[in-house]
């Protein structure tokens, strides 16, 4: 120890690095200890030292964050503050660390570092004295003058303060009590200043050069507070800065007291941010005061240009349009409508998701797209609890936030394929939200306060219903989204997808040109969907080969039929290729298609799988739209026996064996018997459903199975522009099916011209296109006796002259 008159720290100190603070003389600080030296320092000095030298450390800033694991030196600041550790805290959560309190005794100067490891330890230069001062000491000329001007200063700020908290009024009784010398260390570490500024105050060791530093910054405090003050005389109803307009006297009481609790508590300012509750209690005060609670914005009620605008974005698609005009029309009536829950179900590729974004533009609304696909956590929906660390609300309340209005258009794409796990199941949290009735007093759990999302316009897109619940299905209106017909791709593909391509590739129709012609063969022989997805992925293929061609310079290149442009008179040497002026455009044709594309995909003709007994033409209805379907079957020397190959379901297993019965109850009247009384005697039976990788499941392929094997018994071809669907009973009736819509657009795609459907499903053909219509002719069948007489060229044989035949049994 030193021999002067004041009280003087140990000339050697072992040094606790900080990055995160300063600590002024005079003022009381918590400090965050997790590194690996501190951590050292706290154990062999703090906790183990029994006297009040042990617990006098030095405090200096470290001017670089180190990694926490790192042996590498810290870059040490010249001068730091001797304190007095008052308190120690450890934990383990999150990770092992500990919280000192230390309060500030002077300044030092480090001369020389002692030890590196385990901690640091450095021989010091007190730079401050800790006499006690009295009353009567007075300072003369400018630095009395600069004293009495930081002290005035300092009774304005806190007079400006709230003297009813206990915090000002013990600050105001310090002002007078503490030395003046003392004040600009104390005031710069309770006032907002960044390190940077602090560091500038710890390191004025002359006390006039310290109040010129303080001063500034104190002055710079009470005009902010100044501003404050004028800033709530112009703005006296705070809440409509905040916006809680629904709900103002439950969320101001939560919200007003983390405010005071976050800027006159001082407990976040006294709190490191590395704690898990400051970001916590920041974040959730943000997202609050963000939130579109009475923030909404326009619709746009005029329907004559909403219907343009619709026409113009999306081709077909009748049934959706009118729909979106009918809610405008409604909305013209009575502005408070809610919004309505739509669900689009429908293949993939057909515009849902579009449709989507192109009704919230027509609207005049925001957009947002939530993304279901895979979500099996109920938080995803409704947020997570406060009390978790990481937090943070549910989809719904991030989308508000994103777009800013409380009356956007979401679409929730894909809630078909929700999931569900040990965290909860997200179809359910989705209830509430899919409930008129209820949200809106939605509560999320991250916020804890309801949220009207009752002006929220909710749509739903799916592939199939088949998996959504009943009761989330319950809560939405389903518009079915089909398949497009050929004539309707063409047109699609002319006024969207080519000039979209064209755009996308930086080619113009100067520069490419795709005829109707083209588009069609791209249609029949690329691509079999439903959607235009493909269509669209075929087209930018034609344009990546053309882009090639225009970027080397086509005028140059012999181009024979790789791509074919007009054929205009033009100079040519004999036995050249063909060379086009530059303005001119190249055109695909048939040969320049094969050649960009390869040889076409679905070329096989239908007729050609039909040219043996024993095949027929199913129609399949899949999440993908419908499809075609072949049945096969053969027989051959056994015991009667049926194999069924082909990935087949339960349902489909028992239509075949219901064929089976039908027919061999049904052999004599059908001259299927050659003979026998059974036609299976000695045969055995075996039915094949291509492809065989795909699972298949159902009963509406029951007509097609007894059709097949009844060609395959009698030996005779199936019509091969045929094709048929219908659940059948063993008394030879014939049931109705879904999916008739995008079963009868497969068959038009596969260039099929009749097609057998139930009796009862003759009322589903109101929604096909009037040109598919003309161009299929329609089987309506209630008996099997009626599918056989138009599956084969001059009927089916039958022993009886009435058209339905009963079974024997």
């Amino acid at each position: 120890m030193s021999s002067n008159s004041g009280i003087q720290i140990p000339s050697r100190l072992p040094l606790l690095c900080t990055h995160d603070g300063v600590l002024l003389p005079g003022s009381t600080m918590r400090i965050s200890v997790d590194t690996a030296r501190n951590m050292q320092l706290v154990k062999s000095r703090l906790l183990k030292g029994t006297s009040l030298k042990s617990t006098i450390i030095g405090v200096i800033p470290n001017t670089r964050d180190p990694e926490h694991d790192s042996d590498e030196l810290p870059s040490l600041h010249s001068i730091g503050t001797a304190g007095l550790a008052v308190q120690v805290v450890g934990s383990n959560w999150p990770k092992p660390h500990y919280t000192l309190l230390i309060t500030g005794l002077c300044r030092f100067r480090v001369t020389k570092l002692l030890r590196e490891k385990p901690f640091l330890v450095a021989e010091v230069e007190q730079l401050d004295k800790l006499e006690q001062y009295t009353e009567g000491d007075q300072a003369d000329g400018e630095l009395g003058e600069l004293s009495q001007r930081f002290y005035q200063a300092a009774v304005q700020l806190v007079g400006m303060l709230d003297m009813s908290v206990p915090v000002v009024a013990k600050l105001r009784r310090l002002l007078d009590s503490l030395p003046k010398e003392t004040l600009p260390d104390v005031l710069a570490s309770m006032i907002r200043t960044s390190n940077k500024e602090k560091l500038q105050v710890l390191d004025a060791v002359d006390l006039e050069e310290r109040f010129k530093k303080a001063l500034p910054l104190l002055t710079r405090q009470i005009e902010g507070l100044k501003l404050l003050q004028k800033t709530r005389k112009l703005r006296p109803d705070d809440d409509k800065r905040v916006g809680f307009l629904p709900y103002l006297p439950n969320i101001l009481e939560k919200v007003l007291l983390l405010l005071l609790f976050f800027f006159f508590g001082h407990r976040l300012k006294k709190m490191p941010e590395s704690m898990p509750e400051y970001a916590l209690t920041r974040n959730y005060l943000e997202m609050m005061v963000e939130l579109p609670w009475s923030k909404s914005s326009k619709d746009c009620l005029d329907i004559r240009a909403a219907r343009v605008l619709l026409d113009n974005d999306h081709y077909a698609m009748e049934k959706l349009k009118r729909r979106v005009l009918e809610y405008l029309a409604v909305r013209q009536l009575k502005s408070t409508l809610k919004g309505p829950i739509l669900c689009f179900v429908g293949p993939p590729g057909v515009g849902k998701t579009s449709v989507g974004r192109s009704i919230a533009r027509t609207l005049g609304r925001e957009f947002h797209r939530i993304a279901l696909g895979g979500v099996c956590d109920q938080s995803d929906i409704r947020g997570h609890r406060r009390t978790y660390v990481g937090s943070m609300p549910g989809r719904i309340i991030n989308g508000l936030k994103t777009v800013g209005v409380n009356n956007p258009v979401f679409l929730l794409d894909e809630v078909d394929k929700l999931g569900k796990s040990l965290q909860g199941d997200p179809a359910a949290a989705l209830l509430e939200v899919l409930d008129p009735e209820q949200n809106h007093s939605f509560t999320d759990h991250y916020l804890n306060v309801p949220f009207d999302l009752s002006q929220v316009l909710f749509i739903a897109t799916a592939n199939t219903t088949a998996t959504i619940p009943p009761a989330l299905l319950d809560r939405m209106e389903v518009l079915q989204v089909p398949g497009y017909t050929q004539e309707e791709k063409v047109e699609i593909a002319h006024r969207h997808l080519i000039p979209h391509q064209l755009e996308q590739h930086g080619l113009t129709p100067q520069q490419l040109q795709i005829p109707q012609d083209t588009t069609k063969d791209i249609i029949s022989k690329y691509t079999r969907e439903a959607g235009v997805r493909s269509l669209e992925r075929k087209i930018g293929a034609i344009c990546r080969a053309v882009a090639v061609k225009v970027a080397e310079g086509h005028k140059s290149e012999n181009y024979s039929h790789t791509l074919r442009e007009p054929q205009h008179t033009h100079n040519k040497e004999e036995g050249s290729g063909i060379t086009a002026p530059p303005e001119m455009p190249i055109v695909i044709d048939p040969i320049a298609l094969k050649d960009i594309l390869g040889p076409p995909v679905f070329e096989m003709e239908v007729s050609e799988r039909l040219t043996l007994p024993g095949v027929a033409i199913g129609l399949a209805w899949t999440p993908m739209g419908g499809e075609i379907m072949f049945v096969e079957a053969s027989r051959m020397e056994g015991e009667g026996q049926l194999t069924l190959t082909g990935q087949l379901g339960d349902v489909m297993k028992e239509s075949a064996h219901l064929a089976i019965s039908w027919l061999r109850s049904n052999a004599k009247t059908y001259l299927l018997t050659n003979g026998s009384a059974d036609p299976l005697e000695g045969t055995d039976i075996h039915l094949h459903f291509p492809a065989g990788a795909v699972t298949k499941d159902g009963p509406s392929a029951g007509v097609t199975i007894v059709t097949c094997l009844a060609s395959l018994l009698s030996g005779r071809l199936v019509r091969s522009d045929v094709a048929m669907t219908g659940e059948i009973t063993l008394r030879g009736l014939v049931l109705p099916v879904g999916g008739i819509k995008d079963k009868v657009l497969a068959a038009h795609r596969a260039s099929l011209k009749r097609v057998i459907i139930p009796k009862r499903n003759e009322k589903d053909l109101e929604e096909i296109p009037p040109h598919v219509r003309a161009d299929l002719d329609f089987v309506f069948a209630s008996t099997l006796d009626e599918v056989l007489n138009a599956a084969f060229d001059g009927g089916f044989p039958a022993a009886v002259s009435h058209p339905q035949v009963v079974s024997k049994l």
